[in-house]
């Protein structure tokens, strides 16, 4: 029976979680703005229009100096992510071997994202790992966040093969859960980002990865 892979991206794949956190500090720092210690903890829980008007009401008003729109500074803070995907972004330790390994198995492999399509498409081709995968999908794509199973649904759909023979990849819980529900075999993948839910990954998942340099622990465990 044929098996198939889906991996996220952020946290799973790519060292990318820390962007999120300080984006709006890089941005800050372009313009000669020091950010306050806590900001990519005040960022975190805002959106991204949230996170603007912020911004623009504690760094940015007239009065300190230089005045900006929250649309323009949202496309600063947007500009500062594209960059740091086009240019800087760089793949989880031993994520180039495990892809190998799987092709080499002849493992479909599928990107399923909540981030932009192109953000990863350039980083993944800069990196030298897009060819492994046959395609990929986003969560504005499918529709919905990954609280919900559509976008695993979706690929598995795309990738010709049922949940049950689907190994799906992820660095979060909610995640892991929703793909779990759908009858996928989850695959907890450990990031940073993430470790305060580290012990419901482990009890939640059906294969537990501290990293994907356990390449030979997951091989083993799921029969390949």
């Amino acid at each position: 029976m044929s098996k198939g892979a889906i991996f996220d991206a952020d946290g799973t794949l790519l060292d990318s979680m820390p962007i999120w956190e300080d984006a709006a500090a890089r941005f800050l720092a372009g313009l000669g703005i020091e950010a306050e210690p806590d900001l990519g903890d005040v960022m975190f829980r805002l959106s991204l229009d949230e996170g603007a008007a912020y911004l623009k009401k504690t760094y940015l008003a007239g009065d300190r100096g230089l005045s900006m729109t929250e649309e323009e500074i949202k496309e600063g803070v947007l500009g500062v992510i594209r960059d740091f995907y086009v240019h800087q972004v760089q793949p989880k330790a031993g994520a180039r071997r495990f892809l190998e390994e799987l092709a080499a198995r002849k493992v479909p492999m599928y990107i399923a994202t909540s981030s932009n399509r192109e953000h990863i498409r350039a980083a993944l081709e800069r990196l030298g790992l897009l060819h492994f995968f046959d395609g990929m999908i986003t969560c504005e794509e499918a529709g919905a966040s990954k609280r919900e199973p559509r976008i695993f649904l979706l690929a598995a759909e795309r990738m010709g093969l049922s949940p049950e023979d689907i190994f799906v990849f992820e660095d979060v819980i909610h995640a892991i859960r929703s793909a779990g529900s759908a009858g996928f075999v989850t695959v907890g993948v450990y990031d940073a980002a993430s470790a305060a839910d580290n012990a419901a990954m482990r009890a939640e998942c059906a294969i537990y990865l501290h990293s994907l340099e356990n390449r030979e622990k997951f091989l083993e465990t799921a029969g390949l």
